[in-house]
């Protein structure tokens, strides 16, 4: 019965160093006792792995010399670009659904120096007085009340309303309702009813057909064309135009004045000298 456990066991000779040692009959893959190397075990025989081998760290003794440090590799040059960087060109799919958008003027806000940024621009900064000045639009679906000043555009839905606060932007679209002042650098263009309470300028205003609205201050404005039912003053420093089924009810200042058979005006109206004049 002593001889029962070795029949059982191997002699496997370690592919290192060669030490034999004893060790199960499936053995698949062993360690040498005496190098500490790992290797595998086929038809009885050590073989050596195909990656590298791992050995365990014998124990360092206090006699033993200290070990050289090993080599530091060498230090990675900079790159160094040279040359302006070229741009990636695009495919023609993307430039077909995702087309670059052209640069866009915008004016400071705080000192009015006027100048180019590019089209995907969020926001940017005067290159004249180092102010901010944001490019967001905005889409007021609900109550608002407070106040925007951006060089993109508004539009007031018409679920939106937006009183008692001043809206200084490019662009303006009034689908719902506005109780506030307004400054457009671009196109103020109403499709809904009601009253305007604020004072009004902008470059172009348009009122669209079939909307009806009474402005309660006076509404500064580059050209005008109206197509639905307007009450109030307004001044252009330049034509005024009313469509077919314009409505307009109040004194106008404007250097000419187009009335569209069909058209109504009910007011006074003074002729202005023609003159270029912005905004």
């Amino acid at each position: 019965m002593a001889d029962e456990p070795q029949r059982h066991r191997i002699e496997v000779a370690c592919p290192e160093c060669g030490k034999v040692q004893f060790e199960p009959a499936l053995v698949v893959s062993t360690q040498c006792r005496a190098c500490r190397a790992n290797f595998q075990v086929r038809e009885g025989k050590g073989v050596v792995r195909k990656h590298p081998v791992t050995r365990l760290a014998v124990p360092r003794k206090d006699s033993d010399p200290e070990p050289e440090p090993p080599p530091q590799a060498p230090a990675l040059q900079p790159f160094l670009r040279r040359g302006p960087v070229v741009p990636v060109p695009q495919s023609f799919l993307m430039r077909l659904f995702n087309p670059a958008k052209p640069p866009r003027g915008i004016t400071c806000f705080e000192c009015g120096h006027s100048y180019a940024t590019v089209g995907d621009a969020q926001s940017s900064q005067c290159p004249k007085c180092s102010g901010y000045i944001s490019l967001l639009s905005y889409d007021i679906t609900e109550h608002w009340n407070r106040r925007i000043q951006t060089c993109g555009d508004v539009v007031i839905q018409k679920s939106g309303s937006v009183s008692g606060v001043t809206l200084k932007c490019h662009n303006l679209t009034v689908l719902g309702e506005l109780a506030g002042s307004v400054e457009c650098s671009g196109d103020l263009i109403i499709r809904s009813h009601g009253k305007i309470t604020g004072n009004v300028q902008c470059r172009n205003l348009r009122v669209e057909k079939g909307s009806r609205v009474e402005f309660l201050n006076p509404v500064t404005a580059t050209s005008a064309v109206i197509d639905g039912n307007v009450r109030g003053q307004i001044s252009c420093s330049g034509p005024v135009t009313l469509e077919k089924r314009a409505h307009l009810q109040g004194l106008v200042r404007t250097t000419s004045l187009i009335v569209k058979p069909g058209a109504k005006h009910t007011g006074t109206i003074e002729m202005l000298p023609s003159q270029k004049s912005e905004i």
